[in-house]
Parts: structure tokens; C-alpha cells; sequence
């Protein structure tokens, strides 16, 4: 076994990054001058279809199907080429990470993909309960799922599947959270329908991409086999129920650039889209 000693001041070895070297860096701001693109909606997201970027436009999606008069322009960030630390997408977000979004009607940018739910949901009074009970619950798992899913993503989900080694010691420590947040999710369903009761709400919309695809067996290759996620019945049944509406079945194909040609749409700027512009139909063009 080698043991590793820390420096006393760490420096930066950029190959040392494994998969994604070529994006992380310890230091903030720009790396070159690029204008954001800008369509004729007025919301206009720049993100991509990782489970952050898919609470979005799942959100937007839902909207629209529950009548609001919502339209919006979705484009493409490619993270791997670094669109994320152009000028103007630094100035929509300076943590340079999708999700990211400009209000045109307000004049107003949000980042952080649980603010951006946030915003919407109070912009169009819609998938937030008004009462304080429901209000506070839905936001109570809002919060909790901002704080939990970095150990899933950047914890388990990295040591587990991108790291360019498998440390024993990384994988059974955040193997052992994860576990315990799916049990903390399967518990709360097991009376309830939805996070919050039984209202669909912004929580469930933010929890699904992450822990609804993970019980489905959809990410971090076999991470349901190893995880045993199947055993978590209130887990899978809460998100086949969520996972299965046709406006998350939208909002995930939004910002894709990976999977079946038909379930891509890199750029997302009309309902028509969907029926017209994803990617096996511009293959065929």
C-alpha cells in the first residue's frame, strides 16, 4: 500500500487531474473572451443534461405542461472545451458551473442549480406550496439535496467511476453516506408520496436526476449493483412515478450529448424541437 504524505503547501499538478484535468483548476474567473449566445425568450439557460443542468430544464418543462406561459431558450455548454470559463458565461456565473440562467424580462442571472428552482417556482407560483407548512417541507428537502449530492456526484460517484485509481478507503467512506441517504429518502416515502406529502414540488423535481437515476441503475456504470439499490422499494417507486412523467421524460433530453440520437437535444429554443431538431433527425438531414 503507498502511503501518501502531504505537502506542507500544496501546489497545483494539472496531471494529476485524472479524467478531467484539462477543466479543474484552483483558481476562479476567465480563461478567454467569448459572448454568450442569446435567443429571442426570455429566459435563457446555459447548461447541460447532468443531473444539476436536468432539474432545470425538467422544471421548465413542467411548467409548460402545467399552463404557464413559459418559453425559454436552452443552449449548450460543452464543459470538457471549457465553455464554462468564457468570459460571458463567468459573468452569468462566476463558480463557473452549469446550470445558469438570465432572466430577460427581470434582468436578472441565477445560478446554482437550487436557486435557479427557487426563482421559477416563485416567478410562476407554481410546484412550491403557499402555505408555510408545505412551503418549508418542500424546501427543507430542496436544501437537503443541495448539500447531499456532492457526496453522491463528487464523493461516490467520482472514486467509484472517474477516479484513475480505486482507493479502498474513498469508496467505503462515501459508499457508506450514500447508503444512509437512501435510506433517509426511502424512510420519508415510505408514508408519503412525494418528498414534501403529497404534492409534487420542486424537491422532487432537484432529487430525481441524482438519486431517482441511481436507483434506476443510469449512472455511475453498475453503481445500483454495488449500492444495492433496489432494496430501497419506496426510493424506486417514488421515482418510476416521477421519472415517468412526460415533462421529465423532456426536460432530460434537453442539453444532451450523449446516448441515443433520439433522446438528444443539444439546443433547446421551441416545443417543436423536441419533434424536430434532435439529433437523429439532424443526422438524417
Amino acid at each position: 500500500m503507498t502511503t501518501y504524505t502531504p505537502p506542507k503547501v500544496w501546489t497545483w499538478d494539472a496531471k494529476n487531474g485524472g479524467q478531467f484535468e484539462s477543466i479543474n483548476r484552483p483558481i476562479a474567473g476567465p480563461t478567454h473572451d467569448k459572448d454568450l449566445p442569446v435567443g429571442k425568450h426570455p429566459i435563457q439557460l446555459h447548461s447541460l443534461a447532468t443531473p444539476n443542468g436536468v432539474k432545470v430544464t425538467v422544471l421548465l418543462e413542467e411548467l409548460r405542461d402545467a399552463g404557464h406561459d413559459v418559453e425559454y431558450d436552452a443552449w449548450y455548454v460543452d464543459i470538457n472545451a471549457g465553455d464554462q470559463f468564457s468570459s460571458g458565461f463567468v459573468d452569468l456565473n462566476p463558480n463557473s458551473k452549469i446550470p445558469a440562467l438570465f432572466d430577460k424580462s427581470a434582468g436578472v442571472r441565477v445560478f446554482e442549480s437550487g436557486a435557479i428552482l427557487l426563482y421559477l417556482a416563485e416567478k410562476y407560483r407554481a410546484f412550491l406550496p403557499d402555505d408555510i407548512e408545505g412551503r418549508t417541507e418542500t424546501l427543507n428537502w430542496l436544501f437537503w439535496l443541495q448539500g447531499a449530492a456532492p457526496f453522491l456526484g463528487g464523493g461516490f460517484g467520482h472514486f467509484f467511476a472517474y477516479a484513475p485509481e480505486k482507493f479502498e478507503y474513498a469508496i467505503n467512506r462515501y459508499t457508506m453516506e450514500v447508503k444512509r441517504q437512501l435510506d433517509v429518502l426511502d424512510q420519508a416515502l415510505e408514508d408519503n408520496t412525494y418528498l414534501a406529502g403529497s404534492a409534487y414540488t420542486i424537491a422532487d423535481i432537484a432529487t430525481a436526476p441524482w438519486y431517482g437515476t441511481l436507483v434506476r441503475g443510469n449512472i455511475y456504470g453498475d453503481a445500483g449493483t454495488f449500492l444495492d439499490a433496489a432494496s430501497y422499494q419506496n426510493v424506486r417507486r417514488w421515482a418510476d412515478l416521477v421519472m415517468n412523467r412526460p415533462a421529465f421524460k423532456r426536460g432530460r433530453m434537453v442539453n444532451r450529448g450523449w446516448g441515443e440520437p433520439q433522446e438528444q437535444l443539444r439546443e433547446r429554443h421551441a416545443a417543436s424541437d423536441f419533434d424536430n431538431r434532435t439529433q437523429d433527425k439532424l443526422d438524417s438531414e
